[in-house]
């Protein structure tokens, strides 16, 4: 029996800009990419999102809010993965390539660079409320 595997990716606000990772592994080797991983058995999504961004990133946060969820059969190469998207926001740490990310950079949402998976699409689903919390930084 095929299973689904859980994920969670994590839009990060930070300094007027948002964060992405480039990826150190397949699939999607050297391509930008949302902070995020596998949820482990037994983690709840919101614990699996603030995992994942201080292991890539180096950022503690706080989830601001959820963006949604993508179930595409098609958005892995890899099988069925499901993701739980959070916009989370920056309370200490500091900003630095860790875990399975090779570089971590600040972007522009104007000038986004080709993305992994289906990250384009969480960054245009979460557009209104990151500008507005973009704005406040």
């Amino acid at each position: 029996m095929k299973c689904i595997t859980l994920t969670v990716d994590a839009i990060i606000p930070y300094g007027g800009k948002i964060v992405l990772i480039k990826r150190m592994n397949d699939p999607f080797k050297g391509y930008y990419a949302l902070p995020g991983g596998i949820v482990e058995y037994g983690e709840r999504v919101e614990d699996a999102v603030l995992r994942e961004v201080e292991e890539e990133t180096g950022l503690e946060g706080k989830i601001h809010s959820l963006v949604g969820v993508y179930s595409d059969p098609m958005r892995d190469p890899r099988g069925h993965f499901v993701s739980v998207c959070f916009i989370v926001v920056p309370e200490g740490g500091e900003l630095r390539a860790g875990s399975d990310a090779k570089e971590v950079e600040l972007f522009s949402l104007d000038n986004l660079p080709r993305l992994a998976f289906d990250h384009g699409k969480m960054i245009k689903d979460a557009e209104g409320m990151l500008r507005g919390i973009l704005s406040e930084m």
